[in-house]
């Protein structure tokens, strides 16, 4: 019996470890497949295919990886990056293999510049004869101007066009903040520098509103003018389609105004596409997106001349992982200068700014660019304000698109007095001993002494004092120049063009074209900045997030927009050139 025991025990553990081997090897082999699948090496062009273009989720201007517990608790789906949906649609416009371009528009989070830069390219595609069609279930209105550049807009029957205008809506903290005894304690230069407003104010001031105004009604006029045109409309057609609320009217409303051309379901549209592309019922339609196209070219090699295009994005940050980090993108710069390969810089900004002091690091690296005798141009995406606009500043030309936000010359600091709702509401009080009046520094447990104000001012004061010389050496006017258009005003890339504070309106693409043509080198001699590095891990999350969710929960885009800023307003500089946080819909 005790025979029978050990010989069924050791039976019963040689299964278990031979049962975990094989699962190991599984496990191995599925992995494998994952990096394999991944890595994109499989993907082939085939002849008569659609460049499928799917407006969904976010859409950043380049990809970058982040740690696989946030790529795969993110959308789920990985959307295409703007410069590869730019590159592809360029690039097919003279590729044989590839008959038209399908939007498919889904409920996208595309900012307003990269709309326009994106529309910029579809106009130059149907240069090239081929078509391009597009579908909605429903469409937003940044997806819609999108979709109007298409030969013909299909709706879903029972779908609806949300045309409305332009609106944002910034939420004031002051009733908060007195509800929990908190003050906050701000100095800033410049009237117009309201990115401090919600913490201190319960409305927007008058200067505040009226910058408010003049940017959406700039950036409207481009808008409905873009739709009106596209749409062989009158831009009078689309300010009645928002004022008469067309979301809400009936889709026969939608056709007879030239809203949309057809009212047809996905499996309709689908046999449309099938029958360009003259194949049966049956057949998968051959569509590929625009990161397995573009991933099918061979990239320019950094050993050999070309153009660097160096990304800068988010905030800017003095240190720490994501954004534009003030001690890693300095020396990235600087080796790009003292490469002999690198003939010429365009960095696409787009950044609503952050830390002064990290931004002064940027500019001064970009300045020995420069005296290495290599031209450097700067493309403005969404956004490049404040410190942003800090980091452009010194540029040989700077190009935007008309809805780019610019501008926001200005300085701030914050600092918040908890010492209410400690001692109020939670009952915690402190003793200090110093030997020194300022030896404990600025502290968020009291209120600031008239000496610590006076001296934040001033700091504040000089740092504003440092961001204005800097534009007008850059810019070539006067230090008073700057001040009369600073003063912490958002501009929009047109009005931006007026004022002095761009060269030109115009995408990547054009800002990329024009230093090729001044080095005399070929436009598509470009190489990426900075490399984007994948570790085992992340690949693996990129690719699983599209088929899993953490929990049986995703976090939406506003979640993870509070978490983002609440962890920026926690590690964030003292001395800060920023932008107030706008979302404009």
């Amino acid at each position: 019996m005790i025979k029978k025991f050990f010989i069924s025990m050791l039976g019963t553990i040689a299964g278990f470890w031979i049962s975990l081997l094989i699962l190991g090897l599984v496990g191995f082999g599925i992995i494998v497949g994952l990096v394999a699948s991944a890595s994109g090496s499989d993907v082939v062009v085939k002849k008569n295919s659609v460049l499928y273009i799917e407006l969904s989720g976010l859409i950043p201007d380049r990809y970058q990886p982040a740690d696989p517990l946030t790529i795969m608790r993110q959308q789920g789906d990985m959307s295409d990056a703007l410069v590869d949906i730019v590159q592809a649609v360029r690039s097919a416009a003279s590729d044989d293999r590839i008959l038209g371009i399908y939007i498919d528009a889904a409920g996208s989070q595309i900012g307003k510049a990269a709309a326009e830069e994106l529309v910029d390219a579809l106009r130059d595609f149907k240069q090239s004869g081929k078509w391009v069609l597009a579908y909605g279930d429903n469409y937003e209105q940044t997806d819609y101007l999108v979709a109007t550049q298409a030969d013909a807009v299909y709706l879903n029957p029972v779908g609806a066009v949300n045309i409305h205008g332009l609106t944002t809506e910034v939420p004031f903290m002051k009733g908060l903040f007195d509800k929990l005894n908190i003050k906050m304690q701000v100095v800033r230069v410049g009237t117009y520098k309201s990115a401090v407003e919600p913490y201190i104010l319960t409305e927007m001031s008058e200067p505040a509103r009226l910058q408010m105004q003049v940017l959406l009604d700039t950036i409207w006029n481009y808008e409905k003018g873009a739709i009106a045109e596209a749409r062989s409309l009158k831009a009078a057609d689309v300010d009645n389609w928002a004022d008469s609320m067309i979301l809400c009217r009936p889709v026969k409303y939608m056709i007879d105004n030239g809203a949309v051309d057809s009212l047809l379901y996905r499996r309709q549209v689908e046999d449309i596409l099938r029958e360009r592309c003259d194949i049966d019922d049956d057949e998968d339609l051959p569509l590929i997106t625009p990161t397995d196209y573009v991933s099918t070219m061979t990239p320019s090699s950094a050993d050999n001349h070309h153009i660097a295009v160096l990304f800068a994005s988010g905030d800017i940050v003095d240190s720490g992982e994501g954004g534009i980090v003030g001690d890693q993108m300095p020396s990235e710069i600087i080796a790009l200068a003292d490469d002999d390969n690198v003939k010429a810089l365009v960095m696409r900004v787009n950044s609503p700014g952050g830390s002064a002091f990290a931004s002064e690091q940027i500019w001064e690296a970009l300045e020995y660019f420069k005296s290495k005798g290599k031209p450097f141009y700067v493309s403005m995406g969404n956004y490049a304000a404040s410190g942003g606009y800090y980091i452009s500043c010194g540029a040989d030309k700077i190009y935007a698109n008309r809805s780019t936000l610019t501008g926001s010359i200005g300085v701030f600091g914050v600092v918040p007095d908890l010492s209410g709702l400690m001692n109020n509401h939670l009952g915690i009080t402190f003793s200090t001993v110093s030997t020194n009046p300022n030896a404990f520094g600025l502290s968020t447990n009291r209120a600031m002494t008239k000496a610590e104000f006076d001296a934040m001012q001033s700091h504040v004061e000089v740092a504003y004092d440092l961001f204005t010389k800097r534009v007008a050496e850059g810019r070539h006017i006067s230090q008073d120049s700057v001040k009369v258009i600073g003063s912490g005003r958002v501009w929009s890339g047109a009005d931006g063009l007026r004022i002095g504070l761009v060269d030109k309106i115009g995408t990547l693409s054009d800002a990329i074209n024009d230093i090729a043509q001044q080095i005399n080198i070929e436009p598509e001699k470009v190489v990426y900045y900075p490399a984007v590095e994948e570790n085992f891990m992340q690949i693996i999350a990129r690719h699983a997030s599209q088929n899993m969710q953490v929990g049986g929960n995703r976090i939406d885009a506003e979640t993870l927009k509070l978490i983002q800023f609440i962890n920026y307003v926690r590690t964030m500089a003292p001395i800060q050139a920023r932008m107030q946080s706008l979302e404009i819909r």
